[in-house]
């Protein structure tokens, strides 16, 4: 029987010169790559079954084979257009994409008037389906890769969906955003099936099992490692403007598996069931137009706010009844299984020949879309006339088939499931041989092996006397310690062709993960220290602290995120220079702390790197069998010799210099009328701050190449940077750095760290013009955004953001909890709230010394900012860290953080709902329409519009205050639905009655009228009444702002209203 379906229904489209099919069967021109896929799955499906059988006739045979030229034809029509995927490689737009449709008949490119969605071709869960369904049609024993040229293209399609968690594309339906106006957005959906892809093709051979070893496909962890963060920080959401979608479906289930975190695949199936779910199929999202009798097919983008018009009469898409049945079959439920099938029968048409048939979606027709709008789910659908009888809609017949073979018994899921995606990765079967890492899960016992290695015999020496065994580089040998740069040299040759115009790995750095491994590569065996060991040009490099925290840091996220069978291996470095830090102590107490065998609640092992090889997780790189490795140039880390080694102790080894410099008035330079006079006072001056300062005046009048006494200005400033570097004067290092136009190694990563997990960044000074970053950036477009919108006059802020900028994306990594409630961090404002914070009397002598912010140490600038982030509710203790902390100053920092309540823009929602003149305030409104009409409650444009409106008040304190407000508005409306505003909101008003009841109370006479936002900070423009009022507890400040709106009522500015509160609502965090 289903032989017969499959011949009749997908063979027969099948294309006899690419093996493609088209999407639907009347279409004869183009062929489309996922709709092919899931073809050639459902064939392979009954290819599976029929292996069952001694005597097939010959049709596994054909089943196979059809499936197989399928793949094939979709790869000849990508390796047409190889110089794209190079092209991708190292700049993820649009027009670098590969194509997802083809011509069906030739393979070739299609032109504009073929397919007019030409623009729209950047779809990554495309290619993540190709190598999730390539592995398992391998796995069956099936050849679909012939050549080492077709290896090698596979690879580089691995590092075409690496990047997917920081890639806008336009997800399943090509159509981006839900608003349909032609913009990309990252889709949680196309993550997953990224992050499935790289689990499901790492260390598979694509020749299969009489393949050798060139012919294995290697995956970085790092980059699977960020692909599943972000996917799981996503869920259950599928992208900003979507709350959900049912793409989400083949995700988390079949054929993906992308997680097997319980509660996360019941939130994000339990959210699409209740939002998408309809009688005649799923919803594809909310506010869908496609296929709806109100869309027009003649336009391919839709007006601004025409959304809202698809509102409740979205089509319904009964294919997503047949995932349903396929993830009951797979997770065990025969309840499911069974509903979904009854649903799925009243929905199947039959053709003449008493086929099925699977309709493409339902829709309402014109007359009736009033009334669906009216009462949803009211009125009867009609099916689509793609799937119909003479128009085969081929993505439903595919899985119609596959789910029926299951529900016959015709196939078992581990028949359709080789891998086994479906089980969580302990569960699944060790892969043979062991050359090659695996995703095999964690332990729940892990333990993380740990090296020292000691650059010299003498700095061993020394450790040894505080029962601190380290090895040398020599003493490791034949094992070789290399800096992580050159293993990035030898995974160059990964994916290299000449013929094909590739160009192998892309310059990316080797992750925390990556060089937790070890290698064998070309006969010798290698250990890569962290990144965090590499010597930078820039300053935080001289800060001992800072680098036990990264160690700390380095160590937790191996331990927390480590997926490969065998233990990571960690190289710590203790370098000479360490040794005459000021802090090389604390140094000393960690690798106590260590050999002890924890580490702040890890389990840890010190030992010798050669006892410790046989545990490790050991990496073959087969690859470089053809390449001779001395062409390379590698420069392994090399051992420090010394005469004498006779330093026993701390006590012996020279110290750095404590370094001071008096306070100095630096704007007499300014005066100066010549730049000769600059350069008397500079021969005259010995600080280094000022030093720095009259070099950065000369700068700016002359150039970086001015040459004083023989030395250019860029030059001098080299020097002075690298003396108080070593003298730990943290002004002067800042400011040369900044007069150098410095940028921090490695930022563009932390930055797109912060951007995937839902947040923006704005760099800039307060008061000054901010620029948002809400897009991965390159090296010199973060330098220019940073250095161009810092003051002329305080260079210095530049390199402190910068400062600010990698600790968030070191710390949202880890702990994204410190940055809950925080939507756009505005690094000025970060900055900002940590003077605030100095400016705080405490019980302790340890902030109150009030230095400059730049004058104190990079860790002391992490640790503030730590703390800082750590003052999030009302309820914490105020005597945190031995703060006199007033309610007054706590609103100032968190109004700088704009840290919200959980909820907070679900409510201003509410709120706005009730108001038909909009919300003022401070002159700035937030109008009631366009904005939910374009917008909707859950979606994240909706919550950065009402961002950006808090932000238009200049002071924090104030704008904390109005967030407190438009909370309690909202109770008062949920706690009395009837009631509307007639007009406005303005909550300067409502806060100038609140402020007039309290100062009533209290007897004091002021004038309560608000001060319009002038945008200065000066301390008059602070009316002494409202900063009583900052003052009080939150719960005197309720009272007030509550019998303000209250009298708001009583006044009339508020009417009543018939509502139906049906509509439901959706928690937004």
């Amino acid at each position: 029987m289903y032989y017969g379906l499959v011949k009749r229904q997908l063979l027969h489209y099948q294309s006899p010169t690419t093996g493609l099919f088209p999407a639907q069967t009347v279409d004869k021109e183009v062929g489309s790559v996922r709709d092919s896929i899931y073809c050639a799955s459902a064939i392979w499906s009954l290819y599976q079954a029929y292996r069952r059988i001694d005597d097939d006739r010959g049709k596994s045979y054909e089943l196979g084979q059809s499936a197989v030229k399928c793949f094939r034809g979709i790869l000849r029509c990508w390796l047409q257009v190889a110089d794209k995927v190079e092209a991708f490689k190292k700049n993820q737009v649009a027009q670098n994409a590969l194509y997802t449709r083809y011509h069906l008949q030739t393979g070739q490119v299609l032109t504009k008037d073929q397919d007019p969605c030409m623009d729209n071709h950047l779809q990554l869960d495309v290619v993540s389906l190709y190598l999730l369904f390539l592995v398992q049609i391998i796995q069956s024993g099936l050849q679909v890769i012939y050549t080492m040229d077709e290896v090698i293209f596979i690879q580089n399609l691995v590092y075409y969906v690496e990047r997917a968690y920081r890639t806008p594309d336009f997800g399943l339906w090509q159509r981006g955003s839900k608003y349909n106006d032609g913009t990309p957005e990252i889709h949680a959906s196309s993550i997953g099936m990224a992050k499935a892809a790289l689990e499901a093709i790492n260390g598979c051979n694509l020749f299969g099992e009489k393949g050798s070893s060139v012919s294995v496909i290697y995956v970085d962890i790092d980059a699977h490692n960020r692909n599943r963060s972000i996917f799981e920080t996503l869920l259950p959401r599928e992208s900003s403007s979507k709350n959900t979608d049912a793409s989400l479906l083949p995700t988390i289930s079949w054929p993906c598996f992308a997680t097997h975190d319980d509660v996360l695949y019941n939130r994000t199936k339990s959210k699409i069931i209740r939002r998408l779910k309809g009688s005649f199929g799923f919803k594809r999202f909310l506010r869908d137009g496609y296929g709806t009798a109100l869309e027009d097919i003649n336009r391919r983008y839709y007006n601004e706010g025409e959304t809202r018009d698809f509102e409740n009469i979205e089509s319904e898409w009964p294919i997503f009844y047949l995932y349903m049945m396929i993830d009951g079959f797979f997770k065990g439920l025969p309840e499911q299984v069974e509903e979904y099938k009854r649903l799925l029968k009243a929905r199947v048409r039959h053709d003449h020949r008493g086929d099925p048939v699977i309709p493409k979606y339902f829709y309402v027709p014109q007359e009736s879309v009033d009334y669906e709008k009216m009462e949803p789910g009211s009125q009867m659908r009609h099916p689509s006339d793609e799937g119909g009888s003479h128009n085969l809609f081929l993505w439903g017949q595919s899985l119609y088939i596959t789910a029926s073979l299951l529900a016959e018994g015709l196939v078992h899921v581990n028949e359709l499931d080789l891998i086994r995606r479906y089980l969580p990765s302990y569960n699944r079967p060790r892969k043979m041989g062991g050359r090659y890492s695996a995703f095999q899960g964690t332990a729940s016992d892990l333990v993380v092996q740990i090296v020292l290695i000691a650059e010299s015999m003498r700095l061993q020496a020394m450790m040894g006397t505080y029962g601190i065994q380290t090895q040398t580089p020599h003493e490791v040998e034949p094992v070789q310690i290399w800096p992580p740069k050159e293993l990035v040299k030898v995974y160059e040759h990964l994916g290299l062709s000449k013929r094909l115009g590739l160009q192998g790995r892309p310059t990316r750095p080797i992750g925390a993960l990556g060089t937790s491994k070890i290698y064998r590569i070309s006969g010798q065996t290698v250990l890569c220290y962290p990144l965090i060991f590499e010597v930078s040009d820039f300053y935080l490099s001289h800060d001992m602290s800072l680098l036990i925290d990264d160690i700390k840091t380095e160590l937790h996220f191996v331990g927390r995120y480590w997926r490969l069978s065998g233990r990571p291996t960690v190289c710590i470095l203790i370098r000479e220079e360490h040794m005459r830090d000021p802090q090389f102590k604390e140094m000393l107490e960690l690798l106590a702390m260590l050999k002890k065998g924890h580490c702040d609640g890890l389990k840890v092992r010190t030992g010798r790197l050669q006892n410790l090889i046989s545990s490790s997780c050991i990496e073959h790189l087969d690859f470089m069998n053809q390449v001779d490795l001395k062409e390379l140039n590698i420069q392994p880390f090399g051992q420090v010799h010394h005469d004498y080694i006779g330093y026993q102790s701390l006590t012996d080894v020279p110290k750095a210099l404590q370094y001071s410099e008096a306070e100095f008035d630096f704007t007499q330079f300014n005066k100066l009328n010549s730049t000769a006079e600059l350069i008397d006072s500079l021969r005259c001056v010995e600080g280094l701050h000022t030093q720095a300062y009259i070099l950065g005046v000369i700068q700016r009048r002359e150039n970086p190449e001015f040459v004083i006494d023989n030395l250019t200005v860029r030059e001098r400033l080299i020097h002075v940077k690298r003396l108080a570097g070593s003298l730990r004067h943290w002004s002067a290092v800042r400011l040369s750095s900044a007069l150098l136009f410095q940028l921090v190694d490695s930022i563009s990563p932390f930055i797109t760290t912060v951007l995937v997990n839902g947040k923006q960044l704005t760099v800039g000074v307060v008061g000054g013009v901010e620029v948002v970053l809400d897009k991965p950036m390159t090296p010199s477009e973060i330098q220019e955004a940073i250095y161009r919108h810092c003051p002329v006059d305080d260079p210095v802020q530049a390199v402190l953001q910068q400062e600010v900028l990698l600790y968030c994306g070191r710390l949202i990594a880890t702990h994204p909890n410190y940055f809950s409630g925080i939507l756009k961090i505005r690094v000025g404002w970060i900055l900002h709230a940590i003077r605030l914070y100095l400016a705080v009397p405490t019980d302790t002598d340890e902030d109150c010394n009030h230095e400059p912010l730049e004058s104190r140490s990079p860790s002391e600038i992490r640790r503030l900012l730590l703390r800082v982030l750590h003052l999030k509710n009302w309820t914490a203790d105020d005597n945190q860290f031995g703060l006199q902390l007033t309610p007054y100053k706590r609103r100032q920092i968190e109004g700088c953080l704009a840290r919200v309540p959980e909820g907070f823009y679900q409510k201003v929602w509410n709120v706005l709902k009730k108001t038909p003149g909009g919300i003022v305030v401070q002159g700035h409104m937030l109008a009631q329409e366009p904005t939910l009409s374009h917008m909707t409650m859950s979606e994240l444009n909706f919550s950065l519009l009402v961002e950006d409106m808090l932000f238009k008040i200049v002071r924090p304190e104030y704008r904390q205050l109005v967030v407190e407000l438009l909370c309690i508005v909202n109770t008062i409306l949920l706690r009395n639905p009837e009631l509307r505003f007639k007009m406005k909101l303005d909550l300067d008003f409502v806060i100038s009655e609140a402020l007039a009841m309290f100062l009533k109370d209290f007897g004091t006479e002021i004038d309560t009228k608000i001060s319009s936002n002038d945008g200065t900070h000066k301390k008059s423009s602070i009316d002494p009444g409202l900063t009583q009022f900052y003052n009080a507890t939150a719960a005197t400040t309720n009272g007030y702002l509550a019998r303000a709106v209250v009298n708001t009522v009583l006044r009339g500015d508020l009417g009543t209203e018939c509502i139906d509160d049906s509509e439901e609502s959706c928690r937004v965090s």
